[in-house]
C-alpha cells in the first residue's frame, strides 16, 4: 500500500475498525474512506455495489460484523448468521468486481471446533463440530474464509483472512446485554464498586451514558438496584439497600475454569496493517493440490482462566466485593488458545501485556462517562 492509496475500512467505528483506522493514520496513510451504517447498509447489495462503483477503493479492511458475547450469540442466532453473511458476501464480491488490489477479511477464532486440540492451528478448521452457542456466527466466518480462498483461486484476487483471538480495547462494547466477557466484567465491577461506595452519582452517570434495558440514571434507586441485580450486581449483606460499606457481589457466568486468550485491539490492528503492507495470499498458500486453511491466526499464544481474568479486573477497577461464579450458567468452550506460529513466521509479535491493557481500558471507559 502507498500512503495515498485509497483504503476503505468497513466498520470504522467499532472496536476492530477504529483500531485499524488509528494505526493507518499513525503510519501516515491519508486517503481513508469511511461510511457509517446509516450512510451505507452493508447488508444491502445494491447500496454496496453503488458504493464500490463510486469510490473505487484500492484496498479494503473488512472489519464490519455483527458481534456479541455468549448470551447475544445464543439468543440472536438468526441475526448473527444472516447479517454477517450478507455483509461479507456483499463486500467481498463487490471488491472483486471493482478490482480491489487487496482485501483483509477479519473473522474470529470461534471458527475452530468445540473440542479443538490446543493450541489451535489453522489446519484444525472443520475437523469437528463447533461450539453450539456461537455456531451461527462461526459458520458465517468460515464462509468468509472460503469465499476469499475461492475468489483468489477462481479470479486471481488477493484476499487474505485473519482470525483474531478475543479482542479488547478502546471503543469496546460495554452493553451488558451484548458485550464480551472482558468489557462486561470491567463495567460490572465498576458498577459494583460504585454500589459498595454508595456512589449514586457514579451509578447514574454510567447508566445515563449506557442505559441497561432502558433504565438510565434518571430512574429511582429501587429501579436501578433491580436492573443491576438482574445482571448479577447486588448487595449481599442482610440489610442491603445500597448503604456505604455493604458487601456487594458481582455474578460471573460459568465456573470460571475456561481458559481464554486476549489481545489488545491496537496490537491486532498493527498485525492487520503489517499483513496488508508486506504479505500476499501467495505467502500463505500451502504446497499441494488442495488449497485450504490459508487464514492466519492473530493472538498472543498465552491464556488464563476466566477466574484469573476476573481477579485482574477486580484489582484494576478497585472493586472490593465478592466474585460469584454461577456454575449453573454455560461455560462455553473450555479452552481456546491460538497457535500463532504462522504469524510469527511472517514476522509479527504482540506488545501489550494483559494487565496493562485492562488498566488502560478501564481508564478509557471511565473517561467516557465523566
Amino acid at each position: 500500500m502507498q500512503k495515498k492509496s485509497k483504503i476503505y475500512v468497513a466498520g470504522h467505528r467499532g472496536l476492530v475498525g477504529s483500531a485499524i483506522v488509528k494505526n493507518l493514520e499513525l503510519r501516515g496513510y491519508t486517503n481513508l474512506v469511511f461510511r457509517t451504517s446509516s450512510e451505507l447498509d452493508l447488508r444491502d447489495s445494491n447500496q454496496v455495489a453503488g458504493f464500490f462503483q463510486a469510490e473505487q477503493p484500492e484496498y479494503v479492511f473488512l472489519a464490519a460484523a455483527k458481534v456479541g458475547g455468549i448470551v447475544a450469540n445464543n439468543t440472536y442466532r438468526a441475526d448473527f448468521i444472516y447479517e454477517n453473511l450478507m455483509i461479507q458476501n456483499n463486500v467481498i464480491h463487490q471488491a472483486y468486481k471493482a478490482g480491489v488490489q487487496k482485501l483483509l477479511f477479519l473473522g474470529s477464532t470461534c471458527i475452530y471446533p468445540k473440542n479443538c486440540p490446543q493450541p489451535m492451528k489453522e489446519d484444525y478448521l472443520l475437523t469437528d463440530i463447533l461450539e453450539y452457542t456461537n455456531e451461527p456466527y462461526a459458520i458465517a466466518k468460515i464462509a468468509g474464509i472460503k469465499m476469499c480462498e475461492s475468489y483468489n483461486l477462481q479470479y486471481g484476487t488477493n484476499f487474505i483472512s485473519v482470525m483474531p483471538t478475543n479482542l479488547y480495547g478502546p471503543n469496546d462494547n460495554f452493553d451488558l446485554e451484548k458485550s464480551h466477557v472482558l468489557p462486561a466484567l470491567i463495567r460490572k465491577m465498576h458498577l459494583g464498586k460504585a454500589l459498595e461506595n454508595n456512589n449514586w452519582d457514579a451509578l447514574r452517570k454510567d447508566l445515563n451514558r449506557l442505559p441497561i434495558e432502558g433504565v438510565d440514571g434518571t430512574a429511582s434507586e429501587d429501579a436501578i438496584l433491580t436492573i443491576l441485580g438482574n445482571y448479577g450486581i447486588r448487595n449481599s449483606s442482610p440489610l442491603g439497600g445500597g448503604q456505604e460499606g455493604d458487601s456487594v457481589q458481582v455474578e460471573i457466568w460459568g465456573s470460571g475454569k475456561p481458559m481464554r486468550e486476549f489481545l489488545w485491539s491496537e496490537d491486532m490492528a498493527d498485525a492487520c496493517v503489517f499483513i496488508m503492507e508486506s504479505r500476499d495470499f501467495k505467502d500463505v498458500v500451502p504446497t499441494g493440490a488442495e488449497v485450504r486453511n490459508t487464514h492466519i491466526n492473530i493472538g498472543t499464544g498465552e491464556d488464563l482462566s476466566i477466574k484469573d481474568l476476573a481477579r485482574l479486573i477486580q484489582t484494576s477497577v478497585g472493586f472490593k466485593g465478592q466474585l460469584y461464579f454461577n456454575a449453573d450458567k454455560p461455560d462455553g468452550t473450555m479452552k481456546k488458545l491460538t497457535d500463532v506460529s504462522k504469524l510469527t513466521a511472517l514476522g509479527w509479535g504482540y506488545n501489550v501485556k494483559l494487565q496493562d491493557g485492562i488498566t488502560e481500558l478501564y481508564r478509557w471507559y471511565t473517561t467516557q462517562i465523566i
